[in-house]
């Protein structure tokens, strides 16, 4: 068994190759432009305009890169579409273009030294040894059918280290909160963490709420701290925010803070245009003023720390600030631990005498970028693995310090029965109320009375295609398939809508898809097209969950077949309350998935139950037309000759082999507008066929684009490979869509 400081010294080695690799690759890029010298006494400021809002803290250090050179240096000012940075030397008086690198490796480097300062303490290594090694005997009372409240009260009242085991939808929040509630009117002194800000929020707001209700609240008692607070718990829980009690109790200090804030937006404005030095001069000025009103309103808010019995925030911030981590607490509560590192959850275990850590070992583990056995080993893995927990499960059998939330109320039942079954090991079950309280959004459409329906897209064209730049996987086919059953849940009521792609590629172009057909319809829902790791932590009336992969490629990607496809596929199925769409083409995934793949088995246990939807029922689910998007028959092709007809300026058509293309669409091609310039793409040219441009470039299925606005995919049909009927063709009104399309190929010879 390692000893506790061999744990350290492991810990601290993998953080620092995790740094070396963030400080040579960086991960966080940002485009900025119009550089000018500022001042050079002593130190170079710097002034950037920036594409978008760029929000880094002020000190931050940063790295600047143009023409092979680079540059670190440190933040000065950042608000709004501008930037300032002090560098120790000069960089000339204008710098057009550069690229701009921040990670969060100085948040790595404080807890480096937050663990160097535990190696010295006996009573904190001790903590973490029973953290990495949670062999002791329970010690809280075994008592049967007591609530899942009182339970994890007693467990964490008892034992140095409990884990607790939440599956989606199991009321972890709930049980947490009320945990927490009951050790403060106990006097105890509580610490809650997380990873995200956005947990930290919900838990706080939980625990709040809860307080009041037992009328024991006391103001200043319960504190939200931190600077990057969500919306609704400023409004709504204002009492335990640190910025709003300090707007209630020292109302100059803010309004005096808000002041040289907008005094400082306009000068900014100002120098934009002119880059005078009287202008420079007084915007140091300011930020010289606004450090000293900053710094006073940091003594405040260490006031209301050091007095607060219940403190959240996040791990980061924990680490990284000494009115945290200095103070001794008599339990830690750790929520999203899964997604913590391993170092991170012992820093946190070191700080009280009990720790609650809790999180689901079967959805998403933490990211690390570094390539080394050791950070494999301590960031790529989640506790409950590293210390052993989750291997019992794996046995069959709970570890004794381990608490299982085993109800889940979010899902209907015909959704959790793969996630309880093949994820859960029938360690989980549904809330007997749950049926009933998903049936409104299972009655509704897309699929109406179907909780889970399987789209399948199989012998529909060989769609899927690696994006130039990233290689990430792009299947246009699949979404637009996507966008109209986003379209169907929408028009059917639905105002809570995920679409979740495992491409980066695939998931952007559907953001860009609903950015440019559904603008005015997300002012009104809550519609979200992303990769799974943005969805963790969040549920979703209707989940789409669109697996991309088809032919023509010959092998399913590793996101949804590697080492993490299940955690992936989890996470994606588990968001949902109660409308899942899985849009898959079973024929690519039954002949390139292997059987004990989780991918495989949602799709086997799809079809055994009945839930699949295939090609040839188009037409009873599609009962609502976009007017830019439109189904049909792909024989019927008035309109596609309508559009002919019409074009104006271009005319764009692919086929995977020009010398298919049948006379009858060569006399098409003839009939559009002499003024209509030709371009084709093809693998091989047809000297029969002439165009004005040709695109020399491999292609898998057919489409064409009229004035780089309208697309038809689908046609021609017989240049389609893997087609069968019946013959579907999408007409989409996009120029957005358009522009990423041929954006895929490269310019004409």
């Amino acid at each position: 068994m390692n000893s506790t400081v061999n744990y350290i010294k492991e810990w601290q080695q993998a953080l620092q190759l995790e740094i070396l690799h963030l400080k040579k690759y960086g991960s966080t890029k940002y485009l900025v432009s119009n550089g000018h010298l500022l001042t050079s006494d002593g130190s170079f400021n710097y002034y950037f305009e920036t594409g978008s809002s760029v929000k880094i803290p002020v000190g931050s250090l940063v790295r600047l890169e143009w023409g092979g050179i680079k540059q670190d240096g440190r933040i000065l000012s950042s608000e709004g579409k501008s930037i300032i940075i002090v560098f120790d030397r000069s960089l000339g008086d204008i710098i057009s273009e550069a690229f701009l690198y921040h990670d969060p490796w100085e948040l790595l480097e404080q807890l480096i030294i937050r663990l160097d300062e535990i190696k010295r303490s006996k009573r904190k290594r001790l903590r973490i040894k029973r953290l990495m090694d949670p062999s002791m005997p329970q010690k809280h009372p075994l008592t049967e059918k007591q609530s899942s409240v009182k339970e994890l009260y007693s467990r964490s009242k008892f034992n140095p280290v409990t884990f607790v085991w939440g599956p989606p939808g199991t009321g972890k929040t709930y049980t947490l909160a009320r945990t927490v509630a009951n050790h403060y009117l106990q006097a105890k002194k509580v610490l809650v963490l997380s990873h995200s800000n956005q947990a930290v929020d919900v838990l706080m707001a939980e625990i709040s709420s809860f307080i009041k209700k037992k009328d024991r609240f006391k103001e200043g008692d319960v504190l939200r701290y931190g600077s990057q607070i969500g919306d609704s718990l400023a409004i709504h829980h204002d009492d335990i925010v640190t910025g709003q009690l300090l707007g209630k109790h020292e109302p100059t200090l803010i309004k005096e803070k808000e002041e040289l804030g907008e005094e400082k937006r306009l000068l900014k404005y100002d120098l934009a245009g002119s880059f005078s030095k009287r202008d420079t001069d007084q915007l140091i000025d300011i930020e010289k003023k606004l450090a000293k009103v900053l710094e006073k309103i940091r003594q405040k808010e260490i006031q209301f720390v050091k007095e607060a019995k219940v403190i959240g925030t996040t791990l980061a911030k924990a680490a990284n600030d000494e009115t945290v981590y200095q103070k001794e607490y008599d339990l830690v509560i750790l929520d999203e631990a899964s997604m913590a590192y391993v170092p991170q959850v012992a820093f946190a275990a070191a700080l009280a005498k009990h720790i609650i850590v809790c999180g689901d070992f079967k959805q998403l583990p933490p990211i690390a970028s570094a390539r080394d056995s050791l950070v494999k080993l301590w960031l790529k893995e989640d506790i409950f693995h590293r210390a052993g927990v989750a291997q019992s499960v794996e046995e069959g059998e709970l570890h004794p310090h381990l608490f299982l939330l085993k109800e889940q109320r979010r899902m209907h039942p015909d959704i959790s029965a793969f996630t309880n079954r093949v994820v859960y090991n029938n360690f989980v079950g549904d809330h007997k109320s749950v049926a009933t309280s998903r049936e409104g959004i299972m009655l509704a459409e897309p699929f109406a009375n179907r909780a889970s329906a399987l789209l399948d897209t199989s012998l529909a064209g060989e769609y899927c295609i690696t994006e130039r730049t990233s290689h990430s996987r792009m299947n246009l086919w699949q979404l637009l398939l996507s966008f109209q059953l986003i379209h169907e849940a929408y028009v059917g009521g639905s105002r809570s809508i995920g679409y979740v792609a495992p491409y980066r590629a695939q998931a952007e172009l559907m953001e860009k898809l609903l950015d440019d057909l559904y603008e005015k319809e997300r002012q009104t829902a809550d519609i979200i097209a992303a990769t799974v790791h943005r969805f963790q932590g969040s549920e979703r009336e209707m989940m789409i969950f669109d697996t991309v992969d088809s032919y023509p490629q010959n092998r399913a990607g590793m996101l949804l077949t590697g080492r993490e496809s299940e955690r992936l596929i989890n996470v994606a199925i588990t968001r949902t309350k109660g409308k899942f769409v899985h849009v898959c083409d079973t024929s690519f995934v039954n002949k390139h998935v292997y059987r004990s793949k989780t991918l495989r088995q949602l799709v086997d246990h799809q079809i055994q139950n009945d839930q699949i939807v295939s090609k040839k029922d188009i037409g009873k689910w599609v009962n609502h037309q976009h007017s830019k998007l439109r189904w049909m028959h792909a024989r019927k092709l008035g309109d596609f000759q309508e559009d002919i007809e019409t074009t104006k300026h271009d005319m764009v058509i692919a086929v995977p082999d020009l010398n298919s293309l049948s006379e009858e669409w060569q006399q098409y091609l003839m009939k559009r507008n002499p003024a209509v310039k030709l371009t084709i793409i093809s693998a091989k040219r047809n000297p029969d066929i002439n165009s004005d441009h040709f695109i020399c470039s491999p292609i898998s299925f057919s489409f064409i684009i009229f004035d780089h606005r309208v697309i038809w995919l689908g046609l021609p049909v017989e240049s389609n490979n893997r087609v069968q009927p019946p013959y579907i063709a999408a007409r989409l009104d996009s120029k957005i869509m358009a522009d990423e399309l041929l954006s895929q190929f490269k310019k004409s010879e």
